[in-house]
C-alpha cells in the first residue's frame, strides 16, 4: 500500500494541516544608474519644500530693509546731531545717575521682595496678613504717585523719630537733611520694585517639588539652611527669567525721578531737548539707544544666569553663542566637503 504525502496530524488535534503559502514573484524595481553605484550615506536627501516660510522670510526681509532705509536716509533724524549728543558728559552723567539707581533699587527691591515673600508663606497669620496688605497696596498704586509722595514727605514729616509707639523717642532724625533726590528715588523704586518681586520670588519657592521640603526637613536640616542650599538655588530656575523682566522694566522705570528733580538719563535728553528744541529729535533717540544698550546687556546676564542655574535640571546646558557660531561653521564646513566629494 502507498504512504499518504499528506503529514500526519498530532493526536489530540482536529483541523486539518494549513497548506504554506506559494511564494510570490518578486518584481523588479528600476534603479537610478546614476545613484545604483552610491553608498547609502553619500546619497543627498532632498528636504520638503515649504513655500510659505519662504514668503514669509521674505516678506520680512524686505520690512527689514525698508526700515533701515528710511533710519538712514530721512534727513529728520539728524545722525550728525545724534553723533554729537551721544558720549557727551550730561548725557553720561546721567547715564550714570540711571545705573546708581537701577543697582541700588534692585538689591533693595530683590531683598525685600524675599523677605515679603517669605512672609506671605510663614505660618503666622500677622505676617501673612502684612506682606498681602503691602503688597496689594504698593501694585495698586502707580509709580510716579508714589515718588510725589515721597518728594513731598516732609511737608507731612518735619522729622523722623524712632522709639516706643505713643511714648519717648529715642532717635530724631531731620526728614529734609536725609531725603536727597536720589534717596527718594531709590527708596520709591525699592518700595515699588519690592512688592513685584515678592510675588515672583513666591511663585519660584512654590515651583519647588515639596519632596524637596521633605528630604530636607528628614535630614533634621535648620530651616534657614534648607532656604539657603536647597530650596532657593532651585526656585532661581523659576525666578530669574521673571525677575529679569522686572528688571529691564526697572531701568525704563528710573526715566520716571525726572519728576523729583534727578536728572537720570532721561531727564538730562529732557534738560537738553528743552535748552536745544532743534535737536530734540537725535536727543530721543540717544536716550533709546543707550536704554537699548542697557537691557541688551542685561539680557545677555539672564541667559548666563539662566544657564549655570539649569546644571542638573537639563541633560545639556544651553549652548552660548559663541558655541553656536563654532557649530555652525563646522556644520557649514562638512557640508561643502560633502558636496564637493559628490
Amino acid at each position: 500500500m502507498n504512504e499518504s504525502l499528506v503529514p500526519a496530524v498530532p493526536s489530540g488535534t482536529t483541523d486539518p494541516p494549513r497548506a504554506e503559502p506559494s511564494p510570490q514573484p518578486l518584481t523588479a524595481v528600476p534603479v537610478d544608474p546614476g545613484r545604483a553605484d552610491r553608498p547609502l550615506s553619500a546619497q543627498r536627501v532632498i528636504p520638503l519644500r515649504r513655500p510659505g516660510r519662504w514668503i514669509t522670510s521674505a516678506l520680512a526681509l524686505v520690512l527689514v530693509a525698508q526700515i533701515t532705509h528710511g533710519l538712514a536716509t530721512n534727513p529728520f533724524y539728524q545722525w550728525d546731531r545724534f553723533q554729537y549728543w551721544f558720549v557727551r558728559p550730561v548725557i553720561t552723567h546721567g547715564l550714570v545717575v540711571t545705573l546708581e539707581v537701577t543697582a541700588y533699587s534692585a538689591v533693595l527691591g530683590l531683598v525685600g521682595g524675599v523677605l515679603l515673600a517669605l512672609a506671605r508663606l510663614s505660618r503666622s497669620p500677622v505676617l501673612r496678613v502684612t506682606s498681602w496688605i503691602y503688597i496689594w497696596l504698593f501694585r495698586s498704586v502707580p509709580l510716579i504717585v508714589v515718588l510725589l509722595f515721597l518728594y513731598n514727605f516732609s511737608a507731612l514729616y518735619r522729622t523722623v523719630s524712632v522709639g516706643v509707639p505713643f511714648g519717648p523717642a529715642f532717635l530724631h532724625v531731620d526728614e529734609s537733611k536725609l531725603a536727597t533726590d536720589i534717596v527718594v528715588a531709590v527708596v520709591g523704586l525699592s518700595l515699588n520694585e519690592a512688592a513685584y518681586a515678592a510675588e515672583v520670588v513666591r511663585a519660584g519657592i512654590l515651583s519647588v517639588d515639596q519632596g524637596q521640603h521633605e528630604a530636607s526637613a528628614a535630614l533634621g536640616l535648620p530651616r534657614h539652611y534648607q532656604f539657603a542650599r536647597i530650596v532657593f538655588p532651585q526656585a532661581l530656575r523659576a525666578i530669574v527669567p521673571s525677575y529679569v523682566n522686572q528688571l529691564i522694566g526697572l531701568v525704563k522705570s528710573t526715566s520716571l525721578v525726572f519728576y523729583v528733580s534727578l536728572l537720570d538719563l532721561f531727564g538730562s535728553v529732557q534738560s537738553m531737548g528743552s535748552t536745544y528744541p532743534g535737536d530734540i529729535v537725535p536727543l530721543l533717540l540717544v536716550a533709546t539707544v543707550w536704554y537699548v544698550i542697557l537691557t541688551s546687556v542685561i539680557s545677555v546676564v539672564q541667559f548666563y544666569v539662566e544657564r549655570h542655574y539649569s546644571r542638573g535640571a537639563l541633560r545639556t546646558l544651553p549652548p552660548t553663542p559663541l558655541q553656536r557660531l563654532r557649530s555652525g561653521l563646522s556644520a557649514l564646513r562638512a557640508r561643502v566637503q560633502r558636496e564637493t566629494a559628490l
